[in-house]
């Protein structure tokens, strides 16, 4: 009999991409500089992390601004992070009609030597980041501004010896590296930690991030 191996523990991790990106994202960029441009107005009043130097963020509420391209956004992301929670969660279509999203929705513009430190995000079930502009990324800093996951098995790099020291994907210790698009949306467990390194481009590193809770309409 042949060995079974199985991925026990997964954790699921789900990308996409807007199909008219470069249309899109020229609008959002436009809007979100303008918005930025105006200081204390958009900006988070009561960050939950401290924001080094190089980064701005804004107020939690973005999806609910009535731009169009931002609620073109919307609709593309909420579709994607909709299809990846029936797919896990086994729900029929007639459910999906009951389930309810919650949401903090914010964005990022990131400039030279700006980073974001290791963090979750608590009391919400799914997060997600889309690229607007991933930025510059120079030859020298190949890591600039790379969204960084760590696993979470802590314990499993305890001991490592020639038996697990090489480990195929997806059973190997240590980090998951993304390296932005733009149009590229990556949706993940709220609980994972993740990190953004200093970003060393010349220009901007734009990026919308929201986290999102449920409920059922019927209980």
């Amino acid at each position: 009999m042949a060995l079974e191996i199985s991925p026990m523990f997964a954790v699921p991790m789900a990308q996409d991409t807007h199909p008219d990106a470069d249309r899109l994202n020229a609008q959002i960029k436009s809007l979100l500089l303008a918005r930025e441009a105006e200081g204390e107005r958009y900006a988070n009043p009561n960050p939950s992390l401290r924001q080094h130097p190089g980064v701005f963020e804004s107020d939690f509420n973005l999806f609910a601004w009535p731009d169009p391209c931002i609620q073109q956004l919307r609709l593309f992301c909420w579709t994607a992070l909709g299809r990846l929670v029936q797919d896990l969660n086994q729900y029929s279509a007639e459910q999906m009609q009951q389930v309810q999203i919650f949401s903090h929705t914010w964005f990022h513009v990131t400039r030279h030597g700006g980073f974001t430190i290791m963090h979750t995000h608590p009391m919400a079930s799914w997060s997600g980041v889309y690229c607007v502009d991933p930025g510059e990324t120079p030859e020298d800093r190949p890591e600039s501004g790379i969204l960084r996951f760590h696993s979470p098995h802590h314990y499993s790099s305890y001991f490592t010896d020639a038996g697990n020291s090489r480990l195929r994907p997806p059973y190997h210790h240590g980090t998951w590296s993304i390296r932005f698009k733009a149009g590229q949306l990556v949706l993940f467990p709220s609980w994972v930690q993740h990190e953004v390194l200093p970003f060393y481009g010349r220009d901007e590193r734009i990026t919308i991030a929201f986290n999102c809770w449920f409920g059922m309409k019927n209980g």
